[in-house]
C-alpha cells in the first residue's frame, strides 16, 4: 500500500496534483486545504495517501497531514460517503472543524460541504461521534478549561460563520467569565 509519498510538484490542477517520486509521476487528487499548502511546481513536498480501488479505478488521494488522512478515513467508513464525497468534505472543513461540528451536532455546518444533505449529515454525526480527535480537546467539545473560559464567546462565533482556529485565536486574550456581548465585541476587534 501507498502511504507517504516525497517529491517534486509537477502539475498543480485541483483537486489533482502530480508528484515526481525518483522518475514516477504519481497522480493524486488532494482536499482544497491541501491543495493551497502545496509548494509550487518545481519544489519538493510529501504528502500522505490513501488508494482507493474501486471496480474501475484506482484511485490515489493525498493529504497534507496524518491527521487529515485519519479523517478521510473515518468519513469513508460512513454509510453514503464515498471517497470523492469525504475529499468535498475536507475542502470544506479542516478536520478540527469537522470533529468540532460532529461532537456538537452541528448539522448546517456539515450540510455546507457540497453534496451532504440532511440526513448524510445526520448519519455522520451519529456514526463518527467520538472517532474524531481534533483541536485542543480530543472529543471536539467546548469546555471552560480548553476555551479558556470563553466557550460561549466561542460557540457565538461560530455562529456567526467564523472556524474553530479563528474563534479560538480571537478570544485567547480574553479574560475568562467576560460577558457574551462584550467578549464577542472584544474577539472581533482582535481579527482585525
Amino acid at each position: 500500500m501507498i502511504g507517504r509519498l516525497r517529491g517534486i510538484v509537477l502539475e498543480k490542477n485541483p483537486p489533482v496534483v502530480v508528484l515526481d517520486v525518483h522518475g514516477v509521476g504519481y497522480e493524486a487528487q488532494v482536499s482544497m486545504q491541501t491543495f493551497y499548502t502545496l509548494p509550487a511546481v518545481g519544489e519538493e513536498t510529501a504528502l500522505y495517501t490513501q488508494l482507493v480501488v474501486r471496480e474501475d479505478a484506482h484511485l490515489l488521494f493525498g493529504f497534507g497531514t496524518r491527521e487529515e488522512r485519519e479523517t478521510f478515513r473515518a468519513l469513508v467508513k460512513v454509510s453514503g460517503i464515498g471517497a470523492k464525497s469525504a475529499l468535498g468534505i475536507l475542502s470544506t472543513l479542516t478536520s478540527d472543524e469537522l470533529a468540532t461540528a460532529i461532537a456538537t451536532e452541528d448539522i448546517k455546518r456539515l450540510t455546507a460541504a457540497p453534496g451532504i444533505g440532511k440526513k448524510t449529515a445526520e448519519r455522520m454525526a451519529l456514526e463518527l461521534r467520538g472517532k474524531l480527535s481534533g483541536g485542543s480537546n480530543a472529543a471536539g467539545l467546548f469546555t471552560p478549561e480548553a476555551a479558556g473560559g470563553n466557550e460561549d464567546i466561542i460557540n457565538t462565533l461560530l455562529a456567526l460563520g467564523y472556524t474553530d482556529k479563528e474563534a479560538r485565536t480571537a478570544c485567547k486574550d480574553i479574560p475568562a467569565g467576560t460577558d457574551i456581548s462584550e467578549g464577542v465585541r472584544l474577539a472581533l476587534k482582535n481579527m482585525l
